[in-house]
C-alpha cells in the first residue's frame, strides 16, 4: 500500500476519533486498529499483546512513584513550606508575590516533575494571596500556569521518562539536558514579569527581619533536600531514575508522615487513591499510543517522512525549527503525554539522520510541549489555574500572552544556538 496513504488515514483517524469526542487513549487504540484492518495485519492477539507491552517497561514504574511522590509533597506541607520560604526572602519587593510564584515553581519542579500538580499548588496558595494584594488577577493567573509548566523540564520530569522510554534514549541525559533550560525558563519569567508591572500600582511590604527568614529556610530544609539526593544520587550514579523515584517517594513519605507531620496515616488511602486515579490515566494513555505505534513502525511512516523532508537533511537547524513548528500545531490539539507518545517515534530518526543530538532534541521536544499546556484551545495547565481560581478560561489565556511569548523566544534561541543545551549537558554527563 502507498505509504503517504497510510500516513493520511493515520492523521485522518486521529483527528475523525477526536473531533467525535473519543477520549484520547480510545482514540489512539481505535486509529491503531483502523490501521492494522487496513494494512491488512488484523491480530486481536498480536493487538492485545501490544496493549499490555505499552506499559511492561521497568523505565515506566519511574511514572507513578513520580506522581505519588508529588501527592505526599502537597498533602505533607513540603510544597507549603518551599511558597514560605520564597515567600519569607523575595515577598516585600514590589511585584514580590510573582517572584514568589517563580521561585517556588523553580524548587516545586525538581521534586515532582508534574506540571499538572505543581500547578494546582501554586494557584491553591498563592493565586488567593496576589488576589487579596491587588495583583492584576488575569497577569496573575498566567504566571501561575507559565510557572507550572517548568516542572516538565526541570529533573525529575515525568515526560522525560515517557520520552525516554519510547525512543530509548537514556533518561539519566535527559534530566541533566533539563537543568540548565529550566533555570532560564525561570529568568524569562522574571524579566516578563517586570515588564508586566510596568505602570501598575503595587503595594511593597516590609522586608522580614533575617532571623524569620533564616526560620522559614530551616523549615523548609528537608524539602530543598530533596532534589539534592535525587540529582546528587543521579549523578553519582548511586541510583538510577526509577530507583529515583522510589527514593523520592519514601522520602516524601517519611518527611510528611515524621518529620513535618502534617499527614496523619489515615490521610494515606486518600493519598493513593489520587496517585492510583493519576497513573492509570497516564499508563493508559501509553498502552493506547503502543497500538498505534507499532502500526506506524510497520507502515515505515518514519521512512514516508524522512523522503519527504530528505532536502533538508543537511540543513539540521532550519529542519529543527520546522519540526518545532509541527510541534506548535500539534501541542496546541493534544497535551504533552500523547505528543511524545505519537510523534517522537517519527520525528526522532529524522532528527537522528541530519546529525541532531538525540537528547538535545528529546529537551526541545519535551520544551515544546510543555509550551502547548498552556497554549489553546486544550490548554490543560490553564484550565487547572481557572478551575482552582474560579476564573473564566478567557481571563487565564489573556494573562498568558506575555509568558507565552517569552518561552518561544527562549524555544527560538536554543534552536538556533543548541550549544546552550548541548555545553552544559557535556560537562554535567
Amino acid at each position: 500500500m502507498n505509504q503517504g496513504l497510510v500516513a493520511v488515514i493515520f492523521l485522518v483517524g486521529m483527528l475523525a476519533f477526536m473531533g467525535l469526542g473519543v477520549p484520547l487513549a480510545f482514540a489512539l487504540v481505535l486509529t491503531g486498529a483502523s490501521m492494522a484492518w487496513v494494512l491488512g495485519f488484523w491480530d486481536t492477539q498480536l493487538f492485545a499483546q501490544n496493549l499490555v507491552a505499552g506499559v511492561d517497561s521497568f523505565p515506566l514504574l519511574a511514572i507513578p512513584f513520580f506522581i505519588l511522590a508529588g501527592e505526599l509533597m502537597n498533602a505533607g506541607g513540603i510544597s507549603s513550606r518551599i511558597i514560605a520560604m520564597a515567600q519569607a526572602w523575595v515577598g516585600h519587593v514590589r511585584g514580590g508575590l510573582g517572584y514568589v510564584v517563580i521561585g517556588a515553581a523553580i524548587l516545586m519542579a525538581s521534586m515532582s516533575g508534574s506540571a499538572l500538580a505543581d500547578t494546582a499548588s501554586l494557584a491553591t496558595i498563592l493565586l488567593p494571596m496576589m488576589r487579596q494584594a491587588g495583583y492584576p488577577l488575569d497577569k496573575s493567573a498566567g504566571l501561575i500556569a507559565s510557572g507550572g509548566i517548568i516542572a516538565p523540564i526541570i529533573p525529575p520530569s515525568m515526560p522525560f521518562v515517557v520520552y525516554g522510554v519510547t525512543t530509548n534514549t537514556s533518561i539519566s541525559a535527559l534530566f541533566m539536558a533539563g537543568i540548565v533550560p529550566g533555570i532560564i525558563m525561570g529568568v524569562g519569567l522574571v524579566i516578563a514579569w517586570k515588564l508586566v508591572l510596568r505602570g501598575t500600582t503595587l503595594p511593597e511590604g516590609q522586608p522580614m527581619p533575617m532571623v524569620d527568614r533564616l526560620k522559614a529556610t530551616m523549615r523548609a530544609f528537608f524539602a530543598l533536600l530533596m532534589p539534592v539526593i535525587i540529582i546528587g544520587g543521579m549523578k553519582t550514579g548511586v541510583f538510577t531514575p526509577t530507583e529515583a523515584a522510589v527514593v523520592a517517594t519514601v522520602y516524601a513519605l517519611v518527611v510528611a508522615l515524621f518529620v513535618h507531620r502534617e499527614m496523619s496515616f489515615g490521610q494515606l488511602h486518600g493519598v493513593f487513591v489520587r496517585a492510583a486515579k493519576t497513573t492509570a490515566i497516564v499508563m493508559f494513555l501509553v498502552a493506547g499510543a503502543q497500538v498505534a505505534s507499532y502500526m506506524v513502525t510497520l507502515a515505515d511512516l518514519p521512512a514516508t517522512l524522512t523522503e519527504w523532508l530528505g532536502p533538508l537533511v543537511d540543513h539540521p537547524r532550519l529542519l529543527m525549527a520546522l519540526m518545532m513548528v509541527a510541534l506548535v500545531v500539534v501541542g496546541t490539539a493534544l497535551d504533552l503525554t500523547p505528543t511524545i507518545l505519537i510523534m517522537a517515534p517519527v520525528m526522532l530518526p529524522i532528527a537522528t539522520k541530519a546529525g541532531i543530538d538525540p537528547v538535545y532534541f528529546g529537551l526541545m521536544f519535551v520544551l515544546n510541549g510543555a509550551i502547548g499546556l498552556i497554549t489553546p484551545p486544550v490548554g490543560t495547565v490553564l484550565n487547572v489555574v481557572a478551575g482552582v481560581g474560579r476564573m473564566r478560561l478567557e481571563q487565564v489565556i489573556r494573562g498568558v500572552n506575555p509568558y507565552l511569548f517569552t518561552y518561544l523566544v527562549i524555544l527560538g534561541v536554543f534552536v538556533l544556538f543548541p550549544q546552550i543545551v548541548t555545553a552544559p549537558l557535556a560537562w554535567m554527563r
